[in-house]
């Protein structure tokens, strides 16, 4: 199902306590696609984001308690698929994601139904170190036979979704560790979706740093291992039939 010229877009932008960039991460991607609309999903925030967000211009939708990534987009592509969109883009509030490349990802729709902006596909420099880069690397591994092309950063939160993927979304868009980004493709594959990548750079965080040590580092490996393995055994509806019944 690729995307039309004229297609409706929506970037979803989760957001937890991001008061602080919010409004800058808005203005860019206005500035680089001022004809589509945003939806910042607050996610439980205590610091005014939600506030910001509405200032700055965005459509918000208030979550009473923090859900985490994953529940707040499945909030984002249930309102997406009520309100008639072709096309959901997830844009993190954080300003590590480029908006000048959202043109690109929702272009690459036209051969798959989910396309992920990928870190590791020969643009930037970002790079991933001890355990973590291991994980990333069985990660994207294992998702890179599931789905019969080469994926090398199946945790890329950058990613768009097409029609048929969002009404898979919309009802099993999963809200566990690492749910976000590796089940939401594992599922998207086991029902019959298609998945490609397509290189992005990743800037650094714009305000804030993410923690890191050995310790935390081994303890993601492990986690994402157990995370993936749920994910490959869970039974999941074809996605015809999930059609099926948006169209009954």
């Amino acid at each position: 199902m690729p995307a039309r010229p004229d297609a409706r877009v929506l970037v979803v932008i989760p957001a937890w306590n991001e008061a602080g960039v919010i409004a800058s991460t808005i203005a860019e991607i206005r500035a680089a696609r001022p004809d589509v609309d945003l939806l910042v999903v607050d996610d439980g925030s205590g610091d005014g984001t939600a506030d910001v967000a509405e200032a700055a211009g965005a459509l918000v939708a208030r979550l009473p308690y923090n859900l985490g990534v994953g529940g707040a987009m499945r909030a984002g592509y249930r309102y997406a698929l009520r309100a008639g969109y072709d096309v959901v883009v997830q844009i993190d509030a954080d300003g590590q994601h480029d908006p000048a490349y959202l043109t690109e990802l929702v272009r690459g729709l036209d051969e798959a139904d989910v396309v992920v902006g990928a870190r590791f596909a020969g643009e930037g420099s970002y790079r991933a170190t001890g355990p973590r880069r291991w994980a990333m690397w069985l990660l994207a591994g294992v998702l890179s036979r599931l789905a019969g092309t080469r994926l090398t950063d199946v945790t890329s939160g950058f990613r768009a979704a097409n029609r048929r993927a969002v009404v898979v979304f919309a009802d099993h868009y999963p809200a566990e560790y690492l749910g976000d980004t590796v089940e939401s493709l594992v599922i998207a594959l086991r029902v019959g979706c298609t998945v490609r990548q397509l290189p992005v750079e990743m800037r650094p965080r714009t305000i804030g740093q993410a923690s890191q040590s050995p310790l935390k580092a081994t303890v993601y490996l492990a986690r994402a291992v157990v995370a993936l393995g749920l994910a490959l055994v869970r039974r999941w509806p074809a996605a015809t039939e999930t059609l099926g019944q948006e169209k009954a």
